[in-house]
């Protein structure tokens, strides 16, 4: 019996890209929405509730989630207060290399973070 591959969710379409940034990427998504890992709708209730999982790992991805591509360099190691070498990094998310925050969020903070309204079109 074959095993189905899984479709890619990511992919830039140009040639130079190596195909491993994108499977991580579909790895990554299939590991933390368990909608598209069992390849079925019925665990998100439909389309928007897949829409919906996949907005939250969207955010978790980039403002909770830090990194080793995009981690700073410290000046000097800072020592640990316990077992373990100095901290010779300071982890960074893709938000924060972006210029968008400057800490990494915790999920309870993206939960209760109020999105400002859309604004809406004058005339109507």
């Amino acid at each position: 019996m074959r095993r189905k591959s899984h479709a890619p969710f990511w992919s830039s379409g140009r040639r130079s890209d190596p195909p491993i940034d994108c499977n991580r990427l579909n790895l990554a998504i299939r590991q933390h929405i368990a909608a598209v890992g069992r390849r079925v709708t019925t665990l998100c209730k439909g389309e928007d509730g897949l829409r919906q999982q996949l907005a939250l790992y969207h955010v978790y991805h980039n403002f909770c989630l830090p990194h080793a591509s995009v981690r700073q360099a410290l000046p000097l190691p800072e020592p640990t207060h316990g077992t373990g070498s100095a901290k010779r990094w300071r982890p960074q998310t893709p938000a924060m290399a972006a210029g968008l925050t400057d800490h990494v969020w915790t999920l309870r903070e993206v939960l209760l973070f109020r999105v400002p309204p859309w604004p809406q079109p004058a005339g109507l």
